[in-house]
């Protein structure tokens, strides 16, 4: 359900959607309802209200979900309840509103009010120390990168939209056993991996957390550690699932990324991957139709991750770009 509307109102809807809501929801006994806006706290609250007690979750609440299912490492776990508590903090008021007016007067504060007061502490002294914790890994990779430069390995990162098939290129190039599932946000920890590229050059390789639509600003933050080694790279690998119905739109999302993080002009690859799942007539794609589709030009090379087709044309252009930008990788140590 959507509406055209000026600006959200404090129930996010205006009054006759938010009929047509409740009479939607109570004709299919829906339990939730989720909206594709983040919901400041009064606008989530009203809203459930408005719809008489069935759950109301917005886009944030939602990815976070998914995140927490996702997480395995230390890292990804502490980056993800950062940013679960960081979108809990000013959603506590109306918790306890059931306790307030036990215990109350003039001169006393009622339990209610004290509970949110604790809980807000909580939460606080929680968020310091997963921020300290965050800039512990934040530092650890650090060194790493700093090694890496003195040894003069070039690193390329794997970014684009969620599930284009990052972690199935990046086994299909490096033989790495990463998790690859056809799921968004399979990947949420940074792995690094060799290639070795024709002429026995050397590139270590970085899987990347996918990027989304109206990313929330919680979950930028919280992957700040992750993000920083894209900003660290000599080369950019933007994937693309080309056979996706949205793939330009998804393709301008992640650049649009890209450009936020300052690497509008970065060295960049674009790689048109899932080739393998286009119709069989139409005999292999056309590369410039391709890159109109998408609207962008540069470096293009067709792939499927899956069953391997333009792997080596991409290690080879990955080699090309590395020489004429000078990014050199070290040579093969035996």
């Amino acid at each position: 359900m959507s509406q055209r509307i000026d600006r959200p109102t404090q129930t996010y809807l205006g009054k006759g959607k938010i009929q047509e809501l409740k009479e939607l929801v109570r004709a299919r006994g829906l339990d939730t309802v989720i909206c594709d806006d983040e919901l400041k706290p009064t606008q989530q609250r009203n809203l459930e209200n408005a719809l008489e007690g069935v759950k109301v979750i917005d886009r944030t609440a939602l990815i976070l979900d998914v995140f927490a299912r996702r997480a395995r490492s230390r890292e990804g776990s502490l980056q993800v309840e950062l940013a679960q508590h960081e979108y809990l903090l000013p959603r506590l008021a109306g918790q306890w509103s059931h306790l307030e007016r036990l215990g109350g007067g003039i001169g006393t504060r009622g339990p209610g009010e004290t509970q949110i007061e604790t809980d807000r502490r909580l939460i606080s002294a929680r968020i310091r120390r997963l921020k300290k914790g965050l800039e512990d890994v934040r530092r650890h990779r650090g060194q790493y990168r700093a090694k890496r430069r003195e040894r003069g390995m070039a690193v390329a990162s794997l970014v684009g939209y969620t599930n284009a098939g990052k972690s199935t290129l990046m086994n299909r190039l490096t033989g790495a056993a990463v998790a690859a599932e056809d799921k968004m946000f399979s990947t949420l920890d940074p792995v690094t991996r060799k290639v070795v590229l024709p002429g026995g050059r050397e590139l270590l390789l970085t899987d990347t957390v996918g990027f989304i639509q109206k990313l929330p600003a919680t979950l930028a933050a919280a992957f700040r550690a992750t993000l920083e080694e894209v900003q660290e790279s000599s080369l950019i690998v933007h994937v693309v699932d080309i056979t996706h119905p949205n793939a330009a739109q998804q393709a301008h999302v992640a650049d649009d990324i890209l450009a936020e993080m300052g690497l509008a002009g970065h060295p960049r690859v674009l790689v048109l991957n899932k080739i393998d799942l286009l119709e069989p007539d139409v005999g292999g794609p056309d590369l410039s139709a391709v890159q109109a589709v998408v609207g962008m030009g540069g470096r293009t090379v067709c792939t499927s991750a899956m069953d391997g087709q333009g792997m080596q044309e991409l290690k080879e252009e990955l080699g090309r770009v590395l020489a004429e930008t000078s990014l050199d990788a070290s040579p093969v140590t035996v």
